[in-house]
């Protein structure tokens, strides 16, 4: 290939701008792709009317996209290191377009829940390849700490801008916009991004993708995940849990002894040497098992026990998606000059701190005097914690392997996710089942439940940040990092 590629910017003031307006562009697509997991909730109930839902089969416009995202998201991002990234990123993209579409003009439950599903592919092609980007074409400390900064806030303030735009359309239009306004955006990504990102950014040698190890770890991973979404309806010893549960388990161990062998492995064993990014993606699974469930039994706490309606409980995160923006602004300043260490460990105390006050919930509380100050926390905690674990998850890796890394960030956010969905939120159903077949009142006993999950979340965030705290270097991920931006050219 001649002239300069992505991996290669063009010197100059042009070449900078073009890298910048590129990250935008990147940014706009995360924003649809996470907007589009967390606008779902609050539009459930009008879904079901619509299209006539069972109560059990509503839960899979949810858990679909989980359950193929959260198993193809590590090889999705090892699609774009070796086919490239600009590649699988505007495939990704068209993808999730195209599934949108399907998904605001379903006509049945079925077709609803196929689109879901191509939802969760395309942003398993797309979302890895955006970060993978960023990680080749900000290589400068400081650059890429701002440029992977943003990504992960983006990601944070659409999952709470979901709630509010997902109760307008719903209050005053259709649950079908929720879908169709991802149609211009992924048209706008897929005309501008090829005239903003030259190169494939990547290998072009299909021989080296690693299919065997591919196909161990997603079918791995699905069983986990799906045995995971099941034990949200059934009991954690029943055989619809215990079974794909078993499975997933025991592929895994077989894909780490398959990647002994492999001559290209799909991820290299010594790729988990390098122990900053071991660390940043088991806090990133610990802290998503407690982000996701919180996010969840906050929305519930306030249409169940408060009464809101779906507009009025979208607007109550708006502090949130304030104070998260304010703190990532905060992260990406503090990064370069202290390192991921200490901006990791105190948005984790701040966080643990938000979900210590969640846990004074009552049934005739407030949303002003529990739910607010301990949303602005969390958020706080958030925004520091989000930038953090991006730019550690790619800490020293090579152009050759970004894309795995930020695959791999990826999908443990979604199987910690799946995790928090399935072991908090059942906790506190049952928890709360119990209580009313005892006797209590609902709202009191609902709220006993969701007081119990959000007290394994604090338990839960804790270890995480011991973690964090005891497990990363001092210094690493500073501008003094000699690693810190060290993705080239392999």
């Amino acid at each position: 290939m001649t002239g300069p590629t992505a991996t290669q910017p063009l010197p100059g003031a042009g070449a900078d701008r073009r890298r910048w307006t590129a990250l935008s562009v990147l940014l706009l697509v995360q924003f649809m792709i996470i907007l589009d997991v967390s606008v779902v909730n609050i539009a459930l109930p009008a879904i079901q009317e619509d299209l006539g839902f069972s109560r059990a089969g509503l839960t899979w416009v949810v858990d679909s996209y989980v359950l193929v995202a959260g198993s193809l998201l590590l090889f999705g991002g090892r699609l774009g290191d070796v086919l490239g990234r600009r590649r699988m990123f505007l495939v990704g993209v068209a993808v999730f377009g195209l599934a949108s579409l399907a998904c605001g003009l379903a006509p049945t439950p079925e077709v609803l829940v196929t689109a879901r599903l191509a939802q969760g592919l395309g942003e398993a092609l797309a979302a890895p390849a955006a970060l993978g980007l960023l990680a080749v074409l900000f290589t400068e400390p400081a650059e890429r700490v701002k440029a992977i900064g943003l990504f992960g806030g983006i990601s944070g303030l659409a999952g709470t801008s979901g709630p509010i735009i997902s109760g307008a359309l719903v209050e005053y239009s259709t649950w079908r916009w929720i879908f169709l306004i991802n149609l211009p955006v992924a048209l706008f990504a897929l005309v501008v991004v090829p005239r903003l990102v030259s190169g494939t950014m990547g290998r072009t040698d299909a021989s080296g993708l690693d299919l065997r190890g591919a196909i161990l770890v997603t079918a791995g991973l699905s069983g986990v995940v799906f045995g995971l979404i099941e034990a949200a309806t059934y009991e954690f010893t029943s055989l619809r849990v215990l079974l794909p549960l078993a499975g997933g388990l025991v592929l895994l161990p077989v894909f780490a002894l398959s990647q002994r062998r492999a001559r290209d492995p799909l991820l290299p064993l010594s790729f988990l040497r390098e122990r900053t990014r071991v660390v940043t993606d088991v806090v990133a699974l610990l802290f998503s098992t407690v982000f996701f469930a919180q996010f969840f039994v906050t929305t519930l706490y306030l249409q169940d026990v408060l009464g809101f309606g779906a507009l009025r409980s979208g607007l109550g995160f708006l502090p949130f998606g304030i104070a998260i923006g304010a703190a990532l602004g905060v992260a990406t300043k503090l990064i370069p000059k202290v390192g991921l260490r200490p901006v990791l460990t105190s948005g984790l105390l701040i966080a643990t701190a938000g979900a210590l006050v969640f846990t004074r919930l009552s049934a005739d509380g407030s949303y002003t005097t529990q739910v607010l100050p301990a949303s602005i926390l969390l958020a706080i905690g958030s925004g520091l914690v989000l930038p953090t674990l991006g730019n550690g998850a790619v800490h020293g890796v090579t152009d050759r392997d970004a894309g795995l890394a930020s695959g791999l960030l990826q999908s443990v956010q979604q199987i910690g996710g799946a995790i928090g969905l399935a072991v908090l939120t059942t906790v506190a159903l049952r928890r709360a089942g119990d209580r009313i077949a005892a006797g209590a009142d609902p709202a009191v006993a609902t709220t006993e439940g969701y007081v119990l999950a959000l007290q394994l979340g604090v338990g839960v965030l804790v270890v995480a940040t011991v973690l964090a705290a005891t497990q990363l270097r001092r210094g690493v991920g500073s501008a003094t990092d000699p690693a810190a931006g060290t993705a080239v050219p392999a």
